[in-house]
This record gives C-alpha cells, structure tokens and sequence, in this order.
C-alpha cells in the first residue's frame, strides 16, 4: 500500500473513533482490498466491525439480502445493488456505517452499457441519508480495484468528515 493511502486509512480511522462509529464494509470487485486497506492502521479494531466479500450474486443474497430480481433485472453492478449491499452490510453487523462497492474490474464482463471500470459506491449508516456514486476508471483489472479502493477512501474520508455524528 502506497504512503498517500495507508495516511488516508489513519485519517479514516481517527475520524471513526472520534465520532464513536464503527464500520462494515461490502466489496464486490475490490476483494477486500478497502477492509486489507482499513485493517492496516494498528489499533482498526476499535472501529472496523467486519468486511464482507460478496463476490457471487448467491453470496449478495445470502450475506446482504439482495434479492435475486433485482440481481436479474439491474445486474450486479447497478445502483440498485449497491444499495442493497450497503444497507445490508448495516443491518448485519454492529456498525453505524457501511461502505460497499460493486463493479467491473475486467478484463471480461463490461458491456457498452456497463464498460469494464464502472463501479458503484454506496454508504449508508444510521443517521444519514444513503451516498451512492458511481465512477467508471481506466486501466487493467489490477489498476482499476486499485483505483475503486483508493476513491472508495476518498469518499468515506469526505462523508465522514461531513456527517454530524
């Protein structure tokens, strides 16, 4: 992880512990890569809560409630779903925000539609109305989880900042 990113992580945490919060996460095309990102600041555990890698569309059912028509009639990778993911990985944990993020890190799965690099972000918590964005990023597969979890950072630093928790 580069210097830029692991201080982003500790500002992260410093503002989580700050307003007592804890967070949960729900990474589709990043793997993980946000919660390896977070859990890297000595002393994570007093804010992180869990983080799910809901890669399958049977596992965003099962783990965060994503129905499966919506799974059919938007794709994995819609607002929709980003949605349902964030508000999911609220509900099933004992945090008071979540940060998820679905997309198409390729080189394969892109459409004309949904280009490889289109990823949806959503935050949701317990005392602010839901955040979702979407970003579509260049590059090769690894460049573009790279890229998901360095701006998913970016936009959990900027709503946390902003929030009146």
């Amino acid at each position: 992880m580069n210097k830029e990113l692991f201080n982003l992580a500790k500002k992260i945490g410093v503002l989580l512990k700050n307003k007592k919060l804890k967070l949960a996460l729900a990474e589709s095309c990043t793997g993980g890569l946000v919660a390896a990102t977070i859990t890297a600041i000595p002393g994570s555990s007093k804010y992180f809560d869990r983080g799910l890698i809901t890669y399958s569309n049977e596992a965003k059912q099962k783990m965060l409630s994503v129905g499966k028509n919506i799974l059919q009639k938007k794709g994995a990778v819609s607002v929709e779903v980003v949605e349902k993911m964030a508000l999911g990985a609220l509900r099933n944990s004992k945090a008071q925000i979540s940060l998820a993020i679905t997309g198409i890190a390729g080189p394969t799965g892109g459409s004309k539609a949904k280009p490889v690099g289109t990823v949806y972000f959503g935050i949701a918590s317990s005392f602010a109305p839901l955040f979702i964005i979407y970003q579509i990023f260049v590059g090769n597969r690894e460049q573009i989880r790279n890229a998901a979890t360095k701006f998913a950072c970016i936009k959990l630093f900027a709503y946390l900042k902003q929030c009146k928790k």
